[in-house]
């Protein structure tokens, strides 16, 4: 996985130097051989640009600090770390977004309502009227991937047109068929206050979604091959042998390519699920 990352990264940000990666989970793959006591993988660590994370102080209710603190807190001294907690008390928001602060990182809080990303909330840490660039500029993020609030999609843009987020991570898609054009990403890399933003492209590349473009009517598990394992809790998603040329070429490297496609909309990065897929899959 530390491979397939760093060939996207190289692959986009061969088209659009200052393209942002962002891999969600699977922090451990930005040290050598997964393991921190190794020290960081520099190949990797240069190929992205920013640590997205789910789930580190809550995940309903408070979690207890795990591992995976400590390694997020020495690896923020090279990139930014933005987390996603979910908190299933709206009363402890404001705690979730005070523990990443303190811990130095970005703090996106779903509230009870909110476990699939569908909703804008009402608190928004760190307003400014800064120009965003660049990841070291962003001092906070939406991330919006359901559209079930919105009636089409220019309400789900205009939704995002009034907020001051300094970045904003949406699909590629508003529904199955319906992708975000060029223009329509461009309205959105605009703040309400009128400074700039930057806009992210979710892209799941550890398992296959059987309602994405490049589904195929007769696909199963097993067929093809390198749909490896049932994803669970999730009946639509398959992960995948993400190592398999066939599954690679959908992602990235030719004109037909997920990746392609992201960069054609004009969003200034992506951000990668399932990186973690390796460890469903090997150590199952």
């Amino acid at each position: 996985m530390q491979e397939f990352v760093i060939d996207i990264s190289n692959y986009a940000k061969g088209i659009k130097s200052d393209f942002i990666v962002i891999p969600q989970n699977g922090s451990e793959l930005a040290f050598n051989y997964l393991a921190p006591e190794d020290g960081p993988n520099t190949d990797y660590l240069a190929a992205i640009d920013a640590f997205g994370i789910e789930e580190l102080f809550y995940n309903g209710s408070a979690l207890t600090a795990d591992e995976r603190l400590s390694n997020l807190q020495t690896l923020s001294a090279y990139k930014p770390v933005l987390v996603s907690e979910f908190v299933d008390d709206n009363s402890l928001v404001g705690d979730a977004i005070q523990k990443n602060a303190d811990a130095g990182f970005l703090c996106f809080p779903r509230m009870s309502n909110d476990y699939y990303y569908e909703y804008i909330p009402d608190t928004l840490p760190n307003e400014n009227t800064n120009d965003i660039n660049a990841m070291s500029d962003v001092q906070n993020y939406l991330y919006l991937i359901g559209n079930t609030q919105f009636s089409n999609k220019q309400a789900f843009i205009n939704a995002i047109k009034a907020t001051n987020y300094d970045m904003v991570l949406i699909d590629l898609f508003f529904d199955s068929d319906n992708a975000f054009t060029a223009s329509e990403i461009n309205q959105l890399k605009t703040k309400a206050n009128g400074a700039k933003r930057l806009v992210i492209s979710y892209m799941n590349i550890g398992s296959a979604e059987n309602y994405r473009y490049y589904w195929q009517d007769d696909w199963k598990k097993g067929n093809p091959s390198w749909l490896k394992k049932s994803y669970e809790g999730y009946d639509d998603e398959i992960w995948v042998k993400f190592w398999k040329k066939d599954w690679q070429e959908i992602i990235y490297g030719n004109a037909n390519s997920y990746t392609k496609k992201v960069l054609l909309a004009g969003f200034d990065g992506i951000y990668l699920d399932n990186v973690e897929a390796y460890y469903f899959l090997y150590f199952d």
